[in-house]
């Protein structure tokens, strides 16, 4: 092992809490780890990456991780954290949403990995389908007291007022079944440690106390958080106006997900390059001393950015993207715009206004076409005229010398959008149908 997995969280802020010992336990031998998620959507979020992030540096310092997908769990829903009780999916939902997460996951840890520490996906619904209820009551029930199971705060919160509803009884048996694949894994796979977010300490450590009340005290387990990532003005990380930032492209396409990290601010991208890429530290420190001589040039957003869309999607969506995200503010040819996929380059122009033009009329000069009821760009023909005259007129980001040309099929980009400028700023979108 090369790198000490504790130290390396630890410079890194992916550090909140842990458990005496495991550290020590860590150092001696090469450990078996696990950390949670629900396949509640068929998409991770940004919000799982420090997790996942957990589990890269764990396999890269030389331990063994396992993902586990709470097939089982996911069909009763966890109070941490939550004010809400979750909406119960189907077993093929699950199924389906296990298989998309596992490729999302791949893309962070290797699964094919020559040795012991190769990485492991697992889901406690194979082993929690047959489990009757009466077993789990002997078997798991009877170790763990109501009084142990009620001074928990994520179930202190909810019986508080802070959900309108209170806390069901499936909710409640919650920490018992984490606590279960905790004990599960032990047993079967030697795995000792267990992984997650911050908000889940109090299912963790049941888990490590159902071990040894289960085997007895001198089975040790162990518990590491990571904090809860916030925006540095307190708001939550990972959400925009349209949402949660996902990695599933259909849902957050690779142009907005690039720009989501390439705008965060000066004392996020200090803590994010950490959290969110493998960098090591010195070269994340040179970055950082580089930005600060001068944070206009956005060095650590750019490089954050760069990073994350290669790790979650690949070099050439970063490069499509990088494309893109030059169209607006910089030079760019109608060559440059057929490169981009429909969804990015929707995206770009996501907000600039928007029409719409029957087919039929293409072939009509386009100082009739660009000042129509339905396509105004110009206010009137002479205003578009002077303009084009004074080379302030683009079509697909070329200038237009006549303002009578003809607007053809073989202007369409994709064979559906005219992009048109006036100005350096001003841009209309219009799709032809």
């Amino acid at each position: 092992m090369t790198k000490n997995f504790v130290e390396e969280l630890r410079w890194r802020g992916m550090l909140a809490q842990i458990m005496p010992g495991t550290e020590e336990f860590l150092n001696k031998e090469m450990a078996t780890a696990y950390l949670g998620t629900d396949p509640t959507a068929d998409s991770l979020h940004i919000g799982h990456l420090c997790g996942i992030m957990m589990l890269r540096h764990l396999q890269q310092c030389g331990h063994k991780p396992i993902i586990l997908i709470g097939g089982a769990t996911g069909m009763i829903g966890d109070p941490s954290g939550k004010s809400q009780e979750r909406n119960l999916l189907t077993q093929e939902t699950l199924y389906h949403n296990q298989e998309c997460i596992k490729r999302q996951v791949a893309k962070f840890l290797d699964f094919e990995a020559e040795g012991p520490n190769s990485a492991e996906m697992v889901n406690n619904y194979d082993w929690m389908k047959d489990f009757t209820f009466l077993d789990f009551a002997r078997e798991v029930g009877k170790h763990i007291t109501v009084n142990y199971m009620m001074a928990k705060d994520s179930v202190q919160k909810r019986l508080n007022g802070e959900a309108r509803d209170g806390l069901s009884f499936t909710e409640f048996t919650y920490q018992l079944l984490q606590g279960y694949d905790f004990l599960y894994l032990y047993q079967h796979k030697g795995c000792k440690l267990q992984l997650g977010g911050n908000d889940q300490w109090g299912n963790m450590t049941t888990g490590t106390e159902l071990i040894r009340r289960t085997l007895g005290i001198e089975n040790e387990a162990y518990a590491l958080t990571c904090p809860l990532i916030t925006k540095s003005d307190g708001n939550k990380f990972g959400k925009t106006e349209s949402g949660n930032v996902w990695l599933d492209r259909k849902r957050t396409s690779p142009y907005r997900f690039y720009q989501f990290w390439l705008n965060v601010s000066d004392a996020d991208a200090e803590r994010y390059i950490k959290i969110f890429t493998s960098l090591e530290k010195e070269e994340i420190e040179a970055l950082i001393a580089e930005h600060q001589t001068d944070p206009g040039r956005r060095i650590l957003q750019k490089r954050l950015a760069e990073e994350v869309t290669v790790m979650v999607h690949s070099a050439e969506d970063l490069a499509m993207a990088q494309e893109a995200s030059g169209i607006l503010f910089g030079k760019s040819t109608k060559e440059g715009l057929e490169r981009l996929d429909e969804q990015t380059f929707l995206d770009v122009f996501d907000g600039v206004p928007h029409f719409t033009l029957d087919r039929s009329l293409l072939g009509q000069p386009a100082v009739d076409l660009l000042t129509r009821e339905e396509t105004k760009v110009f206010p009137s023909k002479s205003e578009m005229r002077k303009l084009v005259q004074g080379g302030g007129v683009s079509l697909n980001k070329e200038k237009i010398s006549a303002f009578d040309r003809p607007l053809t099929a073989d202007d369409l980009i994709g064979g559906k959008y005219l992009l048109v400028q006036r100005g350096k700023k001003n841009y209309y979108l219009i799709t032809v149908k």
